[in-house]
């Protein structure tokens, strides 16, 4: 039996090639070889945008008006957006709740020596859940953020918005 001088026979398995895998050639990623294939649709596109880009969006949009108006009142509050909240059995009272869901928390922060700003977190699953399409999303992500912004500051919602 001969074979011919570019192909070369494995020990055990006869007719099948041999197959380095060292740092010259790339191990197969896949039994087709095929691997990743990258993206599907263009960055550009907004159907490349995940749920949570849109959601951190529409959460920046209203910090934006707000920080425009009450600049001087919410120069030190951060805002944050976590996916969803932690597992606790009993919330304080600045948690906003709808039912037994927390949708976002007030933490009103620590002056003194562990100096801790006042920070806003919303939810993203729960509110999320809870619209109907993104218009009523970005509603309700408004909605929140005035309210939890209004306790911060001892206002009325109604005045904010």
């Amino acid at each position: 039996m001969t074979t011919s001088p570019d192909r070369q026979r494995s020990g055990s398995e006869p007719g099948r090639t041999a197959r380095a895998a060292g740092p010259g050639r790339p191990a197969r990623r896949d039994r087709h070889g095929r691997g990743l294939r990258g993206r599907l649709v263009p960055a550009t596109v907004p159907l490349a945008r995940t749920k949570a880009e849109i959601f951190d969006d529409l959460v920046l949009d209203t910090v934006e008006s707000l920080e425009r108006r009450y600049a001087k009142e919410l120069a030190g509050v951060e805002f944050a957006v976590e996916d969803v909240p932690p597992d606790l059995n009993v919330y304080d009272s600045d948690v906003l709740e709808d039912g037994e869901v927390p949708l976002a928390r007030l933490l009103p922060g620590r002056p003194g020596r562990q100096e801790l700003p006042p920070r806003i977190v919303l939810y993203r699953r729960p509110l999320e859940f809870r619209a109907m399409d993104r218009e009523d999303l970005a509603d309700l992500v408004h909605d929140v953020i005035i309210e939890q912004v209004a306790n911060l500051l001892g206002m009325d919602p109604d005045e904010l918005s």
